[in-house]
């Protein structure tokens, strides 16, 4: 089977965001090429060459954002993607380096591809118990941890990315086995499912691409936590009468803030409050947001580039 190989060229800052946008198109794979990450795992002594180029090491600051669509859907993906990555460039408003967002493509064989994009995921340990393990990945699980399959035609969340993580890291201070979950924007609904996981009553499943409800439900079957998670295709919380005693939203700042004044009615009163996806400069406009209807800051944490934020539902 032939793909298109869609490129976006942009920054280390700017990657995860570009990898968001593509994952809403692709359901073969999105990949992060970035000269960092080889800098990263020389200095932290995580992988050696007997010999590599100098040049490769050198940080030109662009990182290359690649996903893979079927040659029949590309004529009509790609005005669709570079019209959602200039409405990204505007959002950010010059907060975070972008680059020079241009998009390449080319055709490709899939099969290959498919293979190798596989076998770059590996288990990944969040926080104090939760492992995410790619469904075909063999792996014997420690007798406190707690395993989070995703199947190989993920949505955009796998863990590896600092805004997911954080959100687990966070979800694990605050779960228990009474609470009941709201995760907006659920992408692969890997939130949603390690809430369960974890021990939560039941989990509520929002997010408005179907590629990611799809593959949500479907990872809620691989997880067997299909009858205590409900997943609905709709923006933001939608119509439900969900009332959580944990939500989570790891989306970007500006739809958070879109998010703020519908939030209140779906979280109980001393309730908690994830937000993860915020970069620096955006981090006061999403506090103050929240505050304005009735959430108080508990707790701020970064990683790379990204925050996300505890909050309390005031009584």
């Amino acid at each position: 089977m032939k793909f298109t190989e869609i490129t976006v060229h942009t920054t280390s800052e700017g990657s995860e965001l570009v990898a968001d946008i593509l994952w809403r198109y692709s359901n073969y794979g999105v990949a992060i090429s970035d000269v960092k990450d080889v800098i990263a795992l020389q200095r932290d002594k995580v992988m050696y060459w007997d010999y590599m180029d100098e040049e490769l090491t050198r940080d030109t600051g662009e990182a290359l954002v690649k996903a893979f669509v079927t040659v029949d859907d590309t004529p009509a993906y790609m005005p669709q993607i570079r019209a959602d990555i200039d409405e990204m460039r505007q959002n950010c408003g010059g907060a975070l380096p972008l680059g020079s967002l241009e998009m390449t493509s080319r055709t490709v064989e899939g099969d290959d591809w498919i293979e190798i994009w596989r076998k770059h995921f590996r288990p990944i340990h969040i926080g104090r118990r939760v492992v995410v393990v790619p469904e075909w990945i063999k792996y014997e699980k420690a007798p406190e941890e707690v395993i989070v399959r995703l199947d190989s035609n993920m949505a955009f969340g796998t863990g590896e990315h600092e805004t997911t993580s954080m959100c687990l890291e966070l979800l694990q201070e605050y779960l228990t086995d009474e609470s009941i979950c709201l995760d907006v924007g659920c992408g692969s609904g890997i939130l949603g499912i390690s809430a369960v996981l974890l021990g939560a009553k039941s989990a509520y499943l929002t997010d408005i691409d179907p590629v990611a409800t799809d593959s949500a439900a479907h990872n809620c079957e691989l997880n067997g936590v299909a009858g205590k998670c409900t997943v609905r295709r709709t923006d933001l919380v939608g119509e439900g009468e969900i009332l959580a005693d944990v939500a989570l939203a790891n989306i970007t700042a500006d739809v958070l803030c879109r998010l703020a004044p519908e939030l209140p009615a779906h979280v109980k009163e001393g309730g908690t409050l994830i937000l993860s996806g915020i970069i620096e400069g955006k981090l006061p406009e999403v506090l103050q947001a929240f505050s304005a209807v009735g959430f108080g800051h508990v707790k701020t944490v970064r990683k790379g580039e990204w925050y996300a934020v505890s909050l309390a539902k005031n009584s």
